[in-house]
């Protein structure tokens, strides 16, 4: 290909994503960002009062992390693929969702995490025992932040990373296969499993385990009903399950 012709090709792809960035902006429902935005910062105030303290130093890491990490990574993601920030945006509306996806990933994403902060709080509070040595929040710290990069890996290569389960024929779904979908077929949830687990040991709680441990358990149960989903309605996925054989961790399941 020559110079010339190369330089148009890129042209047109420049114009081409800045044409998608401007209508997704034209069409993106701004309440539902408003709402994500409100929820991202009140749920650190519902984990400081269950607390019943503003003195609590891992809390205040905790928070940060969540709200600075979550703001880039979807920043990124409506740089690189405006299409699903408005997807995702558009959850409640979206059609041909799951009857059972309509209760399942509420209660697991939203109700679940605000369990985990309330107990979390709580226990910071009456000081349940035991307590938890300096170092398991470090360590903890480590594989919240591995979980979170690898939900935001999946997140940026599949344009297809919708907030609901569903198959997206409005937006042509194919199946992914590049970045971390060649290791295992639902990183985003494996990257949310080992957050969820971690956050209570980042907040020194052994009770906020019990909340923790329900909700990564939903998040299985999604996992097997989404795949399921995915093999019987999605072209191609069934010939992807065969390749890539194990939907969390490789070599178990």
């Amino acid at each position: 290909m020559s110079e010339e012709k190369k330089h148009n090709v890129n042209d047109n792809l420049s114009v081409e994503n800045v044409n998608e960035q401007a209508e997704a902006a034209n069409q993106f429902p701004w309440k539902a960002l408003i709402g994500f935005a409100i929820y991202l910062l009140l749920a650190p105030v519902v984990l400081f009062i269950s607390a019943g303290t503003w003195q609590w130093e891992w809390a205040w890491v905790y928070s940060g992390m969540t709200i600075i990490l979550t703001v880039v990574s979807r920043v990124l993601m409506f740089r690189m693929n405006p299409g699903l920030a408005q997807e995702r945006a558009s959850y409640r509306d979206a059609q041909g969702v799951k009857p059972w996806d309509r209760v399942l990933g509420v209660v697991a994403f939203l109700y679940g995490n605000l369990a985990i902060l309330i107990v979390a709080g709580l226990d910071k509070r009456f000081g349940w025992p035991p307590e938890i040595s300096l170092t398991v929040p470090l360590v903890a710290l480590v594989i919240a932040l591995l979980g979170f990069f690898l939900g935001t890996w999946a997140l940026l290569v599949n344009r297809f990373f919708s907030a609901v389960v569903r198959i997206q024929t409005d937006r042509g779904h194919t199946v992914c296969t590049t970045g971390p979908y060649r290791f295992v077929r639902h990183p985003g949830y494996a990257g949310g499993i080992l957050f969820c687990l971690a956050t209570p040991f980042i907040l020194e709680t052994v009770w906020a385990l019990v909340p923790a441990v329900l909700m990564a358990a939903l998040m299985i149960v999604r996992t097997a009903l989404e795949d399921k989903t995915l093999q019987a309605e999605l072209d191609g996925y069934r010939k992807y399950a065969r390749k890539v054989r194990y939907r969390l961790l490789p070599g178990v399941w």
